[in-house]
Protein backbone atom coordinates (compact mmCIF):
# COMPACT_ATOMS: atom_id res chain seq x y z
CA UNK A 1 0.00 0.00 0.00
CA UNK A 2 2.89 2.12 1.08
CA UNK A 3 4.76 1.46 -1.99
CA UNK A 4 1.13 2.08 -4.43
CA UNK A 5 0.93 5.58 -2.84
CA UNK A 6 4.96 6.78 -3.25
CA UNK A 7 4.55 5.36 -6.92
CA UNK A 8 1.17 7.67 -7.52
CA UNK A 9 2.91 10.43 -6.15
CA UNK A 10 5.84 10.41 -8.51
CA UNK A 11 3.55 10.26 -11.14
CA UNK A 12 1.74 13.66 -10.11
CA UNK A 13 5.03 15.14 -9.59
CA UNK A 14 5.93 13.66 -13.35
CA UNK A 15 2.98 15.03 -14.25
CA UNK A 16 2.98 18.67 -13.38
CA UNK A 17 6.57 18.50 -14.19
CA UNK A 18 5.69 18.18 -17.68
CA UNK A 19 2.90 20.53 -17.51
CA UNK A 20 4.87 23.61 -16.55
CA UNK A 21 7.52 22.70 -18.95
CA UNK A 22 5.38 22.89 -21.67
CA UNK A 23 3.76 26.26 -20.52
CA UNK A 24 6.94 27.43 -20.37
CA UNK A 25 7.87 26.33 -23.91
CA UNK A 26 4.79 27.66 -25.23
CA UNK A 27 5.33 31.50 -23.42
CA UNK A 28 9.01 31.45 -25.01
CA UNK A 29 7.28 30.97 -28.20
CA UNK A 30 4.52 33.67 -27.87
CA UNK A 31 6.20 36.48 -25.97
CA UNK A 32 3.45 38.73 -27.31
CA UNK A 33 2.98 41.48 -30.54
CA UNK A 34 5.93 43.23 -31.59
CA UNK A 35 6.50 46.80 -31.09
CA UNK A 36 5.85 48.70 -34.15
CA UNK A 37 8.04 50.96 -35.70
CA UNK A 38 6.43 54.57 -36.12
CA UNK A 39 7.92 58.26 -36.62
CA UNK A 40 6.41 60.60 -33.86
CA UNK A 41 6.70 64.79 -33.35
CA UNK A 42 5.82 66.88 -30.42
CA UNK A 43 2.97 68.96 -30.01
CA UNK A 44 4.33 72.80 -29.56
CA UNK A 45 2.49 76.28 -29.02
CA UNK A 46 2.91 78.37 -31.95
CA UNK A 47 0.91 81.40 -33.96
CA UNK A 48 -0.98 79.85 -36.39
CA UNK A 49 -2.00 82.09 -39.45
CA UNK A 50 -5.74 82.28 -40.97
CA UNK A 51 -5.79 81.89 -44.43
CA UNK A 52 -8.37 82.01 -47.62
CA UNK A 53 -6.48 80.03 -50.44
CA UNK A 54 -7.91 80.66 -54.28
CA UNK A 55 -6.52 79.80 -57.76
CA UNK A 56 -5.38 82.84 -59.81
CA UNK A 57 -3.52 83.98 -62.40
CA UNK A 58 -1.24 86.99 -62.43
CA UNK A 59 -1.81 89.67 -64.71
CA UNK A 60 -0.03 92.66 -65.88
CA UNK A 61 -0.73 96.09 -65.04
CA UNK A 62 -0.32 97.52 -68.44
CA UNK A 63 0.65 95.59 -71.46
CA UNK A 64 1.67 97.90 -74.84
CA UNK A 65 1.57 96.77 -78.72
CA UNK A 66 4.33 98.89 -79.89
CA UNK A 67 3.40 100.14 -83.60
CA UNK A 68 4.86 102.85 -86.03
CA UNK A 69 3.33 105.99 -86.25
CA UNK A 70 4.58 106.50 -89.61
CA UNK A 71 5.26 104.37 -92.36
CA UNK A 72 8.60 103.72 -94.44
CA UNK A 73 11.97 101.23 -94.23
CA UNK A 74 12.56 99.69 -90.72
CA UNK A 75 16.40 100.79 -91.03
CA UNK A 76 17.53 99.21 -87.05
CA UNK A 77 16.28 97.38 -84.45
CA UNK A 78 18.03 98.02 -81.43
CA UNK A 79 16.10 95.75 -78.85
CA UNK A 80 16.42 91.58 -77.61
CA UNK A 81 13.66 89.69 -77.48
CA UNK A 82 12.87 89.06 -73.46
CA UNK A 83 14.88 92.61 -72.71
CA UNK A 84 13.87 94.39 -69.90
CA UNK A 85 13.38 98.24 -70.59
CA UNK A 86 12.99 101.74 -69.62
CA UNK A 87 10.09 103.91 -70.63
CA UNK A 88 11.91 105.98 -73.03
CA UNK A 89 14.66 103.38 -74.34
CA UNK A 90 14.97 103.38 -77.86
CA UNK A 91 13.78 100.52 -79.65
CA UNK A 92 13.85 100.79 -83.15
CA UNK A 93 14.89 103.36 -86.20
CA UNK A 94 12.85 104.40 -89.32
CA UNK A 95 14.24 105.63 -92.08
CA UNK A 96 13.82 109.62 -91.65
CA UNK A 97 15.13 110.72 -95.13
CA UNK A 98 11.71 111.51 -96.66
CA UNK A 99 10.25 113.33 -93.17
CA UNK A 100 14.02 115.02 -93.92
CA UNK A 101 13.05 116.61 -97.54
CA UNK A 102 9.55 117.77 -96.21
CA UNK A 103 11.21 119.32 -93.54
CA UNK A 104 13.42 120.96 -95.95
CA UNK A 105 10.20 121.88 -98.56
CA UNK A 106 8.21 123.57 -95.28
CA UNK A 107 11.11 125.67 -94.20
CA UNK A 108 11.73 127.16 -98.03
CA UNK A 109 7.93 127.62 -98.41
CA UNK A 110 7.59 129.51 -94.84
CA UNK A 111 11.14 131.40 -96.35
CA UNK A 112 9.29 132.89 -98.93
CA UNK A 113 6.09 133.40 -97.60
CA UNK A 114 8.12 135.60 -94.90
CA UNK A 115 9.81 137.80 -97.51
CA UNK A 116 6.45 138.10 -99.37
CA UNK A 117 4.49 139.08 -95.66
CA UNK A 118 7.62 141.89 -95.27
CA UNK A 119 7.70 143.25 -98.20
CA UNK A 120 3.45 143.74 -98.10
CA UNK A 121 3.94 145.28 -94.58
CA UNK A 122 5.73 147.33 -96.30
CA UNK A 123 3.22 148.59 -99.11
CA UNK A 124 0.98 148.20 -96.37
CA UNK A 125 2.21 151.13 -94.73
CA UNK A 126 3.27 153.37 -98.02
CA UNK A 127 -0.80 152.74 -98.62
CA UNK A 128 -1.42 154.05 -95.06
CA UNK A 129 0.61 157.43 -95.84
CA UNK A 130 -0.87 157.89 -99.46
CA UNK A 131 -4.43 157.32 -97.73
CA UNK A 132 -3.81 159.57 -95.19
CA UNK A 133 -2.80 162.27 -97.74
CA UNK A 134 -6.10 161.28 -100.24
CA UNK A 135 -3.93 160.23 -102.62
CA UNK A 136 -5.99 156.60 -102.55
CA UNK A 137 -9.06 154.91 -102.11
CA UNK A 138 -10.02 153.36 -98.90
CA UNK A 139 -10.59 150.09 -100.73
CA UNK A 140 -7.01 149.69 -102.24
CA UNK A 141 -5.62 149.98 -98.36
CA UNK A 142 -8.23 147.34 -97.10
CA UNK A 143 -7.48 144.93 -100.13
CA UNK A 144 -3.20 146.02 -98.88
CA UNK A 145 -4.48 144.97 -95.50
CA UNK A 146 -5.94 141.56 -96.12
CA UNK A 147 -3.06 140.80 -98.34
CA UNK A 148 -0.49 141.29 -95.08
CA UNK A 149 -3.40 138.90 -93.44
CA UNK A 150 -3.01 136.19 -96.00
CA UNK A 151 0.31 136.23 -95.57
CA UNK A 152 0.27 135.71 -91.80
CA UNK A 153 -1.76 133.04 -92.54
CA UNK A 154 0.32 131.49 -94.78
CA UNK A 155 3.00 131.52 -92.10
CA UNK A 156 1.41 129.97 -89.84
CA UNK A 157 0.97 126.85 -92.34
CA UNK A 158 3.94 126.87 -93.05
CA UNK A 159 4.73 126.85 -89.24
CA UNK A 160 2.62 123.94 -89.03
CA UNK A 161 4.18 121.84 -91.92
CA UNK A 162 7.32 122.31 -89.90
CA UNK A 163 5.86 120.73 -86.97
CA UNK A 164 5.01 118.24 -88.69
CA UNK A 165 7.87 116.94 -90.44
CA UNK A 166 9.81 117.57 -87.28
CA UNK A 167 7.25 115.13 -85.48
CA UNK A 168 7.22 112.73 -87.80
CA UNK A 169 11.03 112.54 -87.87
CA UNK A 170 10.42 112.26 -83.74
CA UNK A 171 8.51 109.75 -84.51
CA UNK A 172 10.96 108.12 -86.93
CA UNK A 173 12.61 106.99 -83.05
CA UNK A 174 10.30 104.55 -81.47
CA UNK A 175 10.80 104.18 -77.88
CA UNK A 176 9.89 102.63 -75.12
CA UNK A 177 6.04 103.99 -73.67
CA UNK A 178 6.19 101.85 -70.48
CA UNK A 179 8.75 99.88 -68.46
CA UNK A 180 8.53 96.35 -68.87
CA UNK A 181 9.79 93.01 -70.61
CA UNK A 182 10.26 92.65 -74.08
CA UNK A 183 8.62 89.94 -75.75
CA UNK A 184 8.88 88.12 -79.40
CA UNK A 185 10.56 90.32 -82.34
CA UNK A 186 7.28 90.82 -84.92
CA UNK A 187 8.97 92.36 -87.82
CA UNK A 188 12.46 92.44 -88.65
CA UNK A 189 15.17 95.37 -90.37
CA UNK A 190 14.66 95.93 -93.85
CA UNK A 191 10.61 95.36 -94.13
CA UNK A 192 8.50 98.62 -94.92
CA UNK A 193 6.23 99.24 -92.22
CA UNK A 194 2.72 101.20 -92.09
CA UNK A 195 1.13 102.77 -89.23
CA UNK A 196 -1.66 100.65 -90.32
CA UNK A 197 0.01 97.51 -89.72
CA UNK A 198 -2.57 95.25 -87.05
CA UNK A 199 0.34 93.61 -85.37
CA UNK A 200 3.25 96.22 -84.52
CA UNK A 201 6.66 95.80 -83.56
CA UNK A 202 6.73 94.26 -80.28
CA UNK A 203 5.16 94.10 -77.40
CA UNK A 204 5.83 95.08 -73.92
CA UNK A 205 4.42 93.87 -70.87
CA UNK A 206 5.25 95.48 -67.42
CA UNK A 207 6.29 92.68 -64.97
CA UNK A 208 7.25 95.55 -61.77
CA UNK A 209 4.72 95.57 -60.40
CA UNK A 210 2.45 93.01 -61.24
CA UNK A 211 -1.34 91.84 -59.89
CA UNK A 212 -2.64 88.67 -59.09
CA UNK A 213 -6.49 87.74 -59.25
CA UNK A 214 -8.23 85.23 -57.47
CA UNK A 215 -11.36 84.42 -56.36
CA UNK A 216 -12.48 83.46 -52.70
CA UNK A 217 -15.82 81.97 -51.50
CA UNK A 218 -18.10 84.34 -50.91
CA UNK A 219 -18.78 83.16 -47.11
CA UNK A 220 -15.05 84.82 -46.33
CA UNK A 221 -16.15 88.17 -47.98
CA UNK A 222 -17.34 89.59 -44.56
CA UNK A 223 -14.14 89.17 -43.09
CA UNK A 224 -11.78 90.33 -45.27
CA UNK A 225 -13.95 93.46 -46.24
CA UNK A 226 -13.99 94.21 -42.15
CA UNK A 227 -10.01 94.16 -42.26
CA UNK A 228 -10.29 96.67 -45.25
CA UNK A 229 -12.40 99.25 -43.60
CA UNK A 230 -9.90 98.97 -40.64
CA UNK A 231 -7.20 100.61 -42.96
CA UNK A 232 -5.06 97.05 -42.69
CA UNK A 233 -2.92 96.28 -45.32
CA UNK A 234 -3.74 92.20 -45.81
CA UNK A 235 -0.91 90.09 -47.04
CA UNK A 236 -1.38 87.62 -49.89
CA UNK A 237 1.40 85.03 -50.86
CA UNK A 238 1.51 83.22 -54.22
CA UNK A 239 2.10 79.59 -54.27
CA UNK A 240 3.07 77.36 -57.19
CA UNK A 241 0.19 75.11 -58.10
CA UNK A 242 1.58 72.66 -55.75
CA UNK A 243 1.72 74.82 -52.93
CA UNK A 244 5.01 74.02 -51.92
CA UNK A 245 6.78 76.97 -53.12
CA UNK A 246 6.32 80.40 -52.28
CA UNK A 247 6.88 82.60 -55.46
CA UNK A 248 6.08 86.24 -53.55
CA UNK A 249 4.93 88.43 -51.11
CA UNK A 250 2.33 91.09 -51.52
CA UNK A 251 -0.40 93.00 -50.46
CA UNK A 252 -4.27 92.89 -51.41
CA UNK A 253 -5.28 95.91 -53.64
CA UNK A 254 -8.69 95.26 -54.01
CA UNK A 255 -12.39 93.65 -54.50
CA UNK A 256 -14.48 93.27 -57.03
CA UNK A 257 -17.67 95.16 -56.80
CA UNK A 258 -20.05 91.59 -57.21
CA UNK A 259 -20.36 88.17 -56.24
CA UNK A 260 -20.06 85.74 -59.19
CA UNK A 261 -23.81 84.05 -59.01
CA UNK A 262 -22.53 81.05 -60.84
CA UNK A 263 -19.68 80.09 -58.71
CA UNK A 264 -20.58 81.85 -55.46
CA UNK A 265 -16.86 83.48 -55.38
CA UNK A 266 -15.71 86.71 -55.68
CA UNK A 267 -12.42 88.11 -57.25
CA UNK A 268 -9.65 89.83 -55.58
CA UNK A 269 -6.81 91.48 -56.69
CA UNK A 270 -3.52 91.60 -54.84
CA UNK A 271 -0.20 93.48 -56.13
CA UNK A 272 3.36 92.64 -55.80
CA UNK A 273 6.82 94.10 -56.23
CA UNK A 274 7.76 91.01 -58.42
CA UNK A 275 11.33 92.22 -58.29
CA UNK A 276 12.77 88.95 -58.41
CA UNK A 277 10.48 88.52 -61.80
CA UNK A 278 9.10 85.25 -59.73
CA UNK A 279 5.45 86.19 -61.34
CA UNK A 280 4.94 85.43 -65.11
CA UNK A 281 1.95 87.38 -67.01
CA UNK A 282 -0.60 84.42 -67.15
CA UNK A 283 1.13 82.14 -65.01
CA UNK A 284 -1.26 80.23 -62.55
CA UNK A 285 -0.54 80.22 -58.92
CA UNK A 286 -2.34 79.51 -55.61
CA UNK A 287 -2.81 82.80 -53.88
CA UNK A 288 -3.18 82.91 -50.06
CA UNK A 289 -5.09 85.70 -48.22
CA UNK A 290 -3.79 86.06 -44.19
CA UNK A 291 -7.13 87.12 -42.51
CA UNK A 292 -5.79 86.85 -38.93
CA UNK A 293 -3.23 85.19 -36.76
CA UNK A 294 -4.07 83.36 -33.80
CA UNK A 295 -1.49 83.70 -31.12
CA UNK A 296 -0.05 80.48 -29.48
CA UNK A 297 -2.15 77.66 -30.20
CA UNK A 298 -1.44 74.02 -29.76
CA UNK A 299 0.08 72.97 -33.43
CA UNK A 300 0.99 69.19 -34.60
CA UNK A 301 2.17 68.12 -37.88
CA UNK A 302 -1.03 67.33 -40.29
CA UNK A 303 0.20 64.10 -40.75
CA UNK A 304 -0.60 62.99 -37.43
CA UNK A 305 -4.39 63.44 -37.95
CA UNK A 306 -6.78 60.61 -38.34
CA UNK A 307 -10.66 60.36 -38.91
CA UNK A 308 -12.75 57.78 -37.78
CA UNK A 309 -16.40 57.10 -37.01
CA UNK A 310 -16.23 59.76 -33.88
CA UNK A 311 -14.30 62.37 -35.55
CA UNK A 312 -10.63 63.18 -35.65
CA UNK A 313 -8.22 61.91 -33.19
CA UNK A 314 -4.66 60.75 -33.19
CA UNK A 315 -2.12 58.21 -31.46
CA UNK A 316 -0.59 59.70 -28.56
CA UNK A 317 2.66 57.65 -27.68
CA UNK A 318 3.03 57.55 -23.76
CA UNK A 319 6.53 57.19 -21.29
CA UNK A 320 5.57 53.22 -21.35
CA UNK A 321 6.39 53.18 -24.99
CA UNK A 322 2.91 52.31 -25.75
CA UNK A 323 -0.08 54.55 -28.30
CA UNK A 324 -3.19 55.61 -27.00
CA UNK A 325 -5.75 57.01 -28.91
CA UNK A 326 -6.45 60.74 -28.39
CA UNK A 327 -9.78 62.27 -29.62
CA UNK A 328 -8.71 66.22 -30.54
CA UNK A 329 -10.97 69.19 -32.02
CA UNK A 330 -9.18 70.76 -35.30
CA UNK A 331 -9.14 74.44 -35.66
CA UNK A 332 -6.99 75.06 -38.78
CA UNK A 333 -4.96 72.87 -40.91
CA UNK A 334 -2.64 75.55 -43.10
CA UNK A 335 0.59 74.48 -44.31
CA UNK A 336 1.27 71.16 -43.85
CA UNK A 337 0.40 72.32 -39.95
CA UNK A 338 -2.76 71.37 -37.66
CA UNK A 339 -3.97 73.66 -34.92
CA UNK A 340 -5.51 71.90 -32.04
CA UNK A 341 -8.25 73.43 -29.93
CA UNK A 342 -8.26 70.78 -27.45
CA UNK A 343 -7.29 67.00 -26.95
CA UNK A 344 -3.42 67.68 -26.41
CA UNK A 345 -0.90 69.47 -24.21
CA UNK A 346 2.57 70.82 -25.65
CA UNK A 347 4.73 68.25 -25.20
CA UNK A 348 2.82 65.30 -25.85
CA UNK A 349 4.38 63.10 -28.63
CA UNK A 350 1.98 62.27 -31.72
CA UNK A 351 2.55 59.89 -34.47
CA UNK A 352 3.22 60.98 -37.63
CA UNK A 353 3.96 58.35 -39.50
CA UNK A 354 2.79 54.11 -38.77
CA UNK A 355 -0.48 54.94 -37.72
CA UNK A 356 -2.57 52.90 -39.75
CA UNK A 357 -0.41 49.78 -38.11
CA UNK A 358 -1.63 50.81 -34.12
CA UNK A 359 -4.43 49.74 -31.68
CA UNK A 360 -5.36 51.29 -28.85
CA UNK A 361 -2.40 50.22 -26.18
CA UNK A 362 0.17 49.32 -28.84
CA UNK A 363 3.56 49.00 -28.06
CA UNK A 364 5.82 51.32 -30.49
CA UNK A 365 9.25 51.69 -30.99
CA UNK A 366 10.29 55.62 -32.03
CA UNK A 367 12.21 55.61 -35.41
CA UNK A 368 13.60 59.01 -37.02
CA UNK A 369 12.12 59.97 -40.41
CA UNK A 370 13.36 57.70 -43.57
CA UNK A 371 15.66 55.72 -40.87
CA UNK A 372 15.31 51.49 -39.83
CA UNK A 373 17.38 51.89 -36.56
CA UNK A 374 15.46 52.99 -33.25
CA UNK A 375 15.47 56.57 -31.89
CA UNK A 376 16.35 56.69 -28.06
CA UNK A 377 15.11 53.06 -27.34
CA UNK A 378 14.06 52.57 -23.93
CA UNK A 379 14.39 56.00 -23.05
CA UNK A 380 10.90 58.40 -22.08
CA UNK A 381 9.71 59.64 -25.77
CA UNK A 382 11.04 63.75 -26.04
CA UNK A 383 10.67 66.01 -29.18
CA UNK A 384 12.94 66.25 -32.33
Amino acid sequence: MVLLVVCLTAFGAYFLFIRESSNTGKQAKNPGPPAVPVVAAAAKKSDVGVYVIGLGSVTALQTVTVKSRVDGQLMKVLFKEGQIVNSGDLLAVIDPRPFEVQLTQAEGQMARDRALLQNALLDLERYQVLWEQDSISKQQLDTQESLVHQYEGSLKVDQGQIDNAKLQLVYCNITAPISGRIGLRLVDAGNIIHATDPNGLLVITQVEPVTVIFPIPEDSLPQVLARLRTGESLQVEAYDREMKRRLAVGSLLTVDNQIDPNTGTVRLKAVFPNKDHELFPNQFVNARLLLEVRREEIVVPAAAIQRGPQGSFVYVVKADQTATVRPITISEIQGGEASVKTGLTPGEMVVVDGAERLREGSRVELRTEGSTTPQNAGVTPRGY
